[in-house]
């Protein structure tokens, strides 16, 4: 009864399956860790939104998709500095049908050193597909 009536509110309001849309995040962030894993920072952006109200937050502010993809690429400017990238996820915070707050692990397995540290991502779904809007990762 609870699926029929969730079927409902979906027909009548829009409203997504939370699973379904969690599971489109996790393969952004799947591809991501592939083409992370590739070297290559371009098809590693494509899971970020491609607009100048972009934030990453690091050790300072970034604005904008290319100023991000600017920064990717000084601070890891070859495979031997991009290591091995591994996410693990804590959390999928769904704050609207369009939004999602995904908080997280990242590790970096290289030759030198294993950097991990925390990341909070806001996405959002535009045009149909989930997109990074804001990534503070630390």
């Amino acid at each position: 009864m609870t699926q029929f009536i969730f079927l409902l509110s979906a027909i009548f309001f829009g409203a997504a399956d939370p699973g379904t849309e969690e599971k489109a995040i996790r393969d952004l962030l799947h591809n991501q860790e592939v083409a992370w894993n590739k070297g290559n920072i371009d098809a590693f952006m494509e899971g970020y939104w491609k607009s100048d109200s972009l934030k990453f937050i690091g050790t300072a502010i970034t604005t904008g998709w290319n100023a991000t993809l600017q920064r990717y690429k000084t601070t890891y400017p070859d495979r031997q500095a991009m290591g091995e990238l591994k996410f693990t996820f804590y959390e999928f915070r769904f704050i609207g049908s369009d939004a999602c707050m995904v908080t997280g692990r990242y590790r970096l397995k290289r030759k030198a050193d294993e950097p991990t540290g925390m990341f909070t991502l806001l996405l959002r779904k535009m045009e149909g597909k989930w997109l990074i809007v804001y990534d503070h990762t630390s």
